[in-house]
């Protein structure tokens, strides 16, 4: 196999694998052996004690003994990785300079449009896997091209260390599982909340690229259409639109597992407990009490007399001035609850 990878060309890697067959050897000899001039061996000799995968051994006439491979070429794979993460950089800022030249000179690039359910699908699923650091979602009512439960690479991407920030309509949070869905995906480290409703669809990676469904299929005739948004105003005012429903939108927090034991338990303090404080979320996202009460596997009746009880204990006379006063006190606040900081 080749060293060139490691910077040594032909002439040096064939002298070098000499003296590690030999042992140690004069110039003379390795110039022999190689049918090379014994001043050119020498140069490249002293090449390679240079880069520390040869050393000089005492005595006339003076011999040459190899570093040992695997102390002789760690720095330089080291090196050499360095400079291909580097080259590999580059690269990647190069090509997001091309491709903003070409969107500059031509607005078809800005917007691309996809059809067909599996194309939409695919498209969703990779860039979700392209992303680095964030992606953020509206998720409305209905499904267009995936249903939530299929979303397998959110889970994969929360293993990565990827940030999930998600805003549910309210009419989704009463489909069928959904809850199940949700309460799944908040464990797993993602950040949601619900708001009343969306005027959109859409994903957005990295802040950088959005997909937005346009078109839904119809009757089984016809496809649906999504279109892919790069670097450019409208995927500015994209942004801007989710900054604005986020900070609008209400925390939604998972309740704890069937038969889980290590619950957060009421205190002077924080008077709710996990199970509680979970129902608050689904209650002020507008869910019903029906839906609740099958998530949460209690009955409508069990749920009511727990949101009595908190409505008794903050002083509430309506539902409206118990959210209100959730609001106030924070309730819904801190880890998990959607509380990221300043939105970048």
């Amino acid at each position: 196999m080749s060293l060139q990878a490691a910077g040594l060309g032909p002439a040096q890697e064939n002298a070098y694998r000499l003296l590690v067959r030999v042992g140690e050897a004069p110039a003379a000899h390795v110039a022999e052996v190689l049918g090379l001039d014994e001043t050119e061996v020498r140069t490249l000799l002293e090449d390679l004690q240079s880069v520390g995968l040869v050393t000089s051994v005492g005595g006339e006439p003076r011999r040459y003994a190899p570093t040992p491979p695997d102390v002789g070429f760690a720095p330089l794979l080291r090196s050499g990785m360095d400079a291909l993460d580097r080259a590999r950089i580059t690269v990647n800022e190069l090509t997001e300079e091309h491709r903003a030249s070409i969107r500059r000179r031509d607005a078809n690039q800005l917007v691309e449009v996809i059809s067909g359910t599996d194309a939409i699908r695919q498209q969703l699923r990779n860039l979700q896997l392209s992303t680095r650091s964030e992606m953020l979602w509206f998720c409305r009512a209905g499904v267009v091209a995936m249903p939530s439960a299929d979303n397998d690479e959110e889970f994969a991407m929360l293993a990565r260390g990827v940030s999930y920030r998600v805003i549910y309509e309210q009419a989704l949070l009463e489909e069928t599982g959904m809850l199940d869905s949700l309460a799944q995906g908040v464990r797993a480290g993602e950040v949601a909340r619900a708001a009343p409703s969306l005027p959109v669809r859409m994903a957005i990676s990295d802040r950088s690229i959005a997909l937005c469904p346009l078109v839904p299929g119809r009757d089984g005739v016809s496809e649906p259409t999504a279109a892919l948004v790069r670097d450019s105003n409208l995927l500015t005012a994209l942004l801007a639109l989710f900054d604005s429903y986020w900070s609008g939108s209400s925390p939604l927090l998972a309740p704890p597992e069937p038969g889980e034991t290590a619950l957060v338990e009421a205190s002077p303090t924080d008077p709710l407990a996990d199970e509680t404080r979970a129902l608050l979320s689904l209650l002020v996202a507008g869910v019903s009490d029906k839906a609740i009460a099958t998530r949460l596997g209690m009955s409508v009746r069990t749920v009511q007399r727990r949101i009595s009880e908190v409505m008794t204990l903050t002083h509430a006379q309506t539902r409206m001035q118990l959210a209100w006063q959730i609001s106030r006190r924070g309730w819904l606040d801190g880890p998990g609850s959607g509380d990221v900081g300043p939105l970048s």
